[in-house]
């Protein structure tokens, strides 16, 4: 049951960054305080579902094909996650 869960959890993990694009469709989303909010919302995310999906490949022990590619989709959303609060600390 655990490791259901922790599939599910990491499967939707894997496409709410994707969303991005359709938010910023919107007018209102390119102008200035909503877009470096937006930004550092899904980063924040981001850096979020890579921690979860390593600790419970590593911690938890959920280890099976679907878990490893995960893990390495949400660890690098969350390297990117990282680079992008770089990035916005810089400018």
């Amino acid at each position: 049951m655990k490791s259901k869960i922790f599939h599910f959890i990491s499967t939707i993990m894997l496409f709410v960054p994707w969303s991005i694009f359709l938010l910023r469709m919107n007018a209102w989303a390119l102008q200035s305080p909503a877009a470096e909010i937006s930004i550092s919302c899904y980063a924040a995310f981001m850096i979020f579902s890579g921690i979860f999906t390593i600790w419970g490949y590593a911690k938890e022990r959920v280890r099976d094909l679907w878990m490893q590619i995960c893990c390495v989709v949400n660890g690098l959303y969350g390297i990117v996650g990282i680079g992008a609060f770089c990035l916005m600390g810089i400018s």
